[in-house]
């Protein structure tokens, strides 16, 4: 069932698990299929194919882009929650993965730690992808860079303002500016910055690829993308009340997006909180494109799971 014995097993775990240039096909890729599902065309690379999903975490965006998208390749689906998988709690994570990569052609997992997908992925015999960690999250980043070069072209040598927390969106933010030759700065509060070196993985981080900014307008000025995440991402909901207090002056408004440049666009990975993280009349206002930014997730999701599982197509 599984053919992944001519191809060698990859995973997707962080960003800097693939290169510049996998990245290079997986976006032209991306834009075949998306042409083929605006045309109706149908599609089916993967038929006979299985993913698993599993989460421990909730989801609307992840669980709709992965589960629409598999159908429309042709392939199936198996979601499982915590309840149904108790994933390394009734039994060990190494064991899961041994089972349902015995049973599967693809496993999504969306969790908490990353360690848990590393021992998953290291006893899996399919190819694992990250639908969401604490400290990463690959999959959207994939998505925010696809929508910004069919708004805009090549994002190199491009500058890419996040403001808010520095969370798993940010480290992803520093590794794909790192990779594929572009810009972030990243402004956060004081106590809540990037960890550089979980940012920087194993790979490093390129010089110049990266400056932190105090003031977050600073880190919009000239900015050709400004982007933002919830101040409370799921697994700190204690913090609530001190983040709101702590970001109060990090929230994306029309001054931010008035000292970027003219045609910058503005992104957020979704759910918003319009009013906190971001003023309602930028998240819908002309510059914004978070709703092709949405969609683009079940694009790009297809063009790696093809990926994955077939290799790069002639």
């Amino acid at each position: 069932m599984n053919n992944n014995t001519a191809m060698t097993l990859k995973h997707y775990l962080q960003f800097t698990d693939l290169s510049a240039d996998e990245y290079a096909y997986l976006f032209e890729r991306a834009a075949v299929i998306k042409k083929k599902f605006k045309a109706y065309e149908k599609y089916h690379p993967l038929a006979d194919r299985t993913l698993a999903m599993i989460f421990e975490k909730a989801s609307t965006r992840t669980r709709v882009s992965f589960e629409a998208g598999m159908y429309q390749l042709g392939g199936s689906v198996v979601h499982l929650t915590t309840g149904d998988s108790q994933l390394g709690r009734a039994e060990p994570i190494e064991d899961s993965a041994k089972v349902i990569s015995r049973m599967t052609d693809l496993v999504m997992i969306r969790t908490y730690e990353q360690s848990k997908i590393e021992r998953f992925a290291a006893n899996s015999r399919v190819p694992v992808i990250n639908g969401l960690t604490n400290e990463y999250h690959p999959c959207q980043i994939l998505a925010d860079l696809f929508t910004y070069i069919e708004h805009r072209g090549s994002i190199q040598g491009k500058t890419v303002a996040w403001v808010g927390d520095g969370n798993n969106m940010a480290n992803t933010w520093v590794q794909a500016a790192s990779l594929l030759g572009f810009k972030v700065h990243v402004s956060t509060p004081r106590g809540y910055e990037i960890d550089e070196k979980l940012a920087a993985g194993a790979h490093g981080i390129s010089a110049g690829s990266y400056q932190f900014f105090s003031n977050p307008m600073e880190a919009c000025r000239g900015a050709d993308l400004v982007t933002t995440d919830v101040w409370t991402s799921m697994g700190y909901e204690a913090e609530n009340e001190a983040r709101k207090k702590a970001f109060a002056d990090w929230c994306v408004d029309a001054e931010m997006m008035a000292v970027a440049q003219p045609d910058a666009l503005f992104m957020h990975c979704l759910p918003a909180h319009r009013g906190e993280e971001v003023e309602a009349d930028v998240i819908d206002g002309p510059q914004s494109v978070v709703w092709d930014e949405a969609e683009n997730r079940m694009h790009v999701q297809k063009a790696l799971m093809e990926y994955l599982l077939l290799g790069k197509l002639a």
